[in-house]
């Protein structure tokens, strides 16, 4: 009886997926596996990742709703390149499905693993799931892939249609899931060389229960989702990047969910949800992003070495408190208000000086839902040097943007209780305090809270200055 093995990689749910669907339907015997791999867990900074634990727990969800099918998960802890072919060859495989991924490290395993594969005589075929267009589906009349994103946007709702909407039925075919050979067990974290995290203590909740829980209480808010979407201490967002991140979740039923919903606010969502597909477009067509700028010209700007200002941003020692409550919000819970990393962002790389990529690393080693396309395209965009940017002399003020979007200070105070008592009036700017103020409200700036490490009006002229190199004309005012 032919049989066919589903590998599981950031598509973690047992419904609405298309390479097990198509498995299911093609064939008698499908077996089904996760691999924990190496290349990639040993490369991670420290052994307490919210992520590994986030993905592990969603993995023990996923093998015992797989088991309620009549399957299971066969979970394995290496090198993937070698488990999956050897896996498929003790299986008697005839073929191996999985959902495909566009990060170039990913691409370039997935050729070594499907060649491994063909010396066996076993085929290697890849679904689109996680995006609604991929790759060149979506192009301009020229058929030229875009690198701006309104016009993607249109032309991507141009060819929407409800057949890319809709959910592969893997409940229909069910019945061809094989049982689990016999002595499977998952390896716990620490048989992995991993600790556990605050994920609960944070509020994140693994898992396809996890992202059922977050879309039933979005769909309450969705239609205030523009209103709100930019203010962090409201609740205002969905919360859904790291279940979108780990497949948690269907990307169909949420695009199906705002397409239908309409209105300003499931309007404004489901763009949010384009510019994902835009950004994994850009990277599949523009691998070069990945350490360099999309914008080759760009990579003419010089930034500063300054490990200091680095470690102070890092650290949430700015002495801007917006920046500062981000950088405490990311550090506690490896999730980051969507504002706040574009000001955070803009700090680094425009008040700073600090290249980009320093920032785009240390947001890859921190955020939960870190995904290469969306990290490295955001991080581009506020540093002026990536597809459909922010102009290099548009450079957010941090206070301007912390009275606009948190104006009672509210999520300030949430992050650094030092500023608790600083009035109102202050408390964006706490370094402008009379001394009778700073005393009164228990916060000393240079000792209870630092001094801004930068002048931002010298810094925006430093900014300027640094990328006269790609702009020959003086740049309009601010």
């Amino acid at each position: 009886m032919s049989s066919a093995l589903v590998w599981f990689r950031r598509d973690l749910r047992d419904f609405d997926h298309a390479a097990l669907y198509h498995a299911l339907k093609r064939f008698p015997r499908v077996f089904c596996v996760f691999v924990f791999d190496t290349e990639i867990l040993d490369a991670l900074p420290r052994r307490a990742d919210r992520r590994v634990e986030f993905i592990h727990a969603s993995v023990v969800e996923l093998d015992a709703a797989l088991r309620a099918r009549g399957g299971g998960l066969i979970v394995r802890h290496g090198p993937a390149r070698d488990v999956i072919p050897a896996l498929a060859a003790s299986l008697g495989a005839t073929a191996v499905l999985a959902n495909g991924d566009y990060e170039p490290a990913a691409i370039a395993r997935d050729e070594d693993v499907a060649e491994r594969l063909r010396v066996q005589g076993v085929g290697f075929e890849r679904f689109k799931d996680q995006v609604i267009f991929e790759k060149s589906e979506v192009l301009t009349k020229s058929a030229t892939p875009f690198s701006v994103f309104t016009p993607y946007k249109r032309a991507w709702l141009a060819a929407l249609t409800d057949f890319h909407l809709k959910a592969y039925p893997v409940e229909k075919y069910a019945a061809n899931l094989a049982p689990l050979p016999a002595g499977e067990s998952i390896p716990s974290l620490a048989e992995m060389g991993f600790e556990p995290t605050n994920l609960l203590e944070v509020g994140i909740t693994p898992g396809m229960a996890g992202g059922r829980k977050l879309i039933d209480d979005f769909v309450r808010r969705i239609d205030r989702y523009k209103a709100r979407r930019d203010f962090p201490a409201s609740k205002g967002v969905s919360y859904l990047s790291v279940h979108l991140r780990f497949g948690t979740v269907s990307i169909r039923e949420l695009a199906r969910l705002a397409h239908a919903r309409g209105g300003e606010g499931a309007d404004t969502w489901l763009s949010e949800l384009i510019w994902r597909d835009f950004y994994f477009q850009i990277l599949w067509h523009n691998p070069h992003v990945v350490g360099a700028s999309f914008r080759p010209e760009y990579d003419r700007v010089r930034w500063d070495d300054a490990p200091e200002l680095f470690a102070a941003w890092c650290e949430a020692r700015t002495g801007y408190p917006i920046v500062d409550a981000a950088m405490r919000q990311i550090a506690h819970s490896g999730y980051m208000h969507n504002r706040l990393r574009m000001v955070v962002a803009s700090f680094l790389t425009k008040d700073l000086g600090i290249d980009w990529r320093l920032g785009e690393k240390y947001f890859a080693d921190e955020l939960n839902d870190f995904d290469l396309s969306a990290n490295n395209g955001g991080w581009q965009w506020a540093a002026s040097t990536g597809c459909d940017a922010q102009p290099y002399f548009r450079i957010f003020n941090p206070v301007n943007q912390s009275e606009k979007f948190d104006p009672d200070g509210s999520f300030i105070r949430r992050y650094l209780p030092e500023l608790a008592k600083v009035p109102d009036k202050f408390i964006h700017a706490p370094w402008t305090m009379p001394p009778i103020d700073q005393k009164l409200a228990g916060c000393e700036i240079g000792k209870d809270y630092p001094a801004p490490i930068v002048d931002h009006a010298k810094a925006r002229e430093r900014t300027l200055a640094r990328f006269g190199v790609v702009k020959s004309a003086e740049p309009p005012a601010d």
